[in-house]
């Protein structure tokens, strides 16, 4: 039997820098259903910084899986198709999401990942690594006020992450849906995660005991924000 496409949009803090809540990355292994997993890191949204990538080793290695990383600013290698296919997880860091996503479809990758989450490979992240599988995100992406990109929406309507951990990002979100300048969509505090199966949004959980996924909805000229059941991992 096909496995169902599945996407964990993660709104931040899954790999905290102490590493020592790392319960969304447990569920996002589980997700595989496989006993070892093969787990695939990118970190083009920081330009493949190697404390991204250490810290992706550092965390995910404390579970039974097959940690690797795909550089873009080193060597690539020559068939991403099949490196992408062959994985069970597929985990994407956060950063400048408008340059990750150009330099994702100057490769070709944004076709090769849509194929991959279709087969079955799960596919997450957090922040850049979250909102790049809607139709929009917000991102702060360009220096000033935060911003509507467009992304790769293999999920609906529009995602915001860190809702609870900087300032600007509830009420500029806010704002956007409310006068229209983005779709409805679903924002995550820091530590709570999104999770697809095929377009629908399944589960909401978090490995923070207060933290919440939310749902924002234009309705006129103003927006209605519905708090999301959100489950405690711990």
């Amino acid at each position: 039997m096909a496995k169902q496409p599945q996407i964990l949009a993660i709104g931040g803090m899954a790999l905290p820098a102490e590493l020592d809540n790392l319960r969304l990355v447990n569920y996002f292994l589980e997700l595989t259903g496989r006993r070892k997993p093969k787990v695939l890191y990118i970190g083009t949204a920081t330009g493949d910084a190697e404390a991204g990538r250490l810290r992706f080793y550092a965390g995910f290695s404390q579970f039974d899986c097959k940690p690797a990383h795909l550089a873009f600013f080193a060597r690539t290698p020559r068939d991403l198709e099949s490196l992408i296919l062959e994985q069970d997880a597929i985990f994407v860091g956060g950063g400048n999401t408008r340059s990750m996503l150009a330099v994702w479809r100057d490769w070709g990758l944004d076709r090769y990942l849509r194929n991959a989450w279709e087969r079955g490979v799960v596919l997450g992240g957090g922040s850049a690594g979250s909102i790049c599988w809607f139709e929009q995100g917000v991102t702060d992406s360009i220096a000033g006020s935060l911003t509507v990109l467009g992304c790769l929406g293999f999920l609906a309507g529009s995602n915001c992450p860190h809702f609870d951990s900087e300032p600007e990002r509830r009420p500029g979100y806010r704002k956007m849906v409310a006068t229209g300048k983005i779709a409805d969509g679903l924002a995550a505090d820091d530590g709570v995660a999104l999770h697809f199966i095929g377009d629908r949004l399944a589960n909401v959980v978090s490995s923070r005991p207060r933290a919440r996924g939310y749902r924002l909805t234009r309705v006129g000229r103003r927006v209605i924000e519905r708090r999301l059941p959100t489950r405690y991992l711990g």
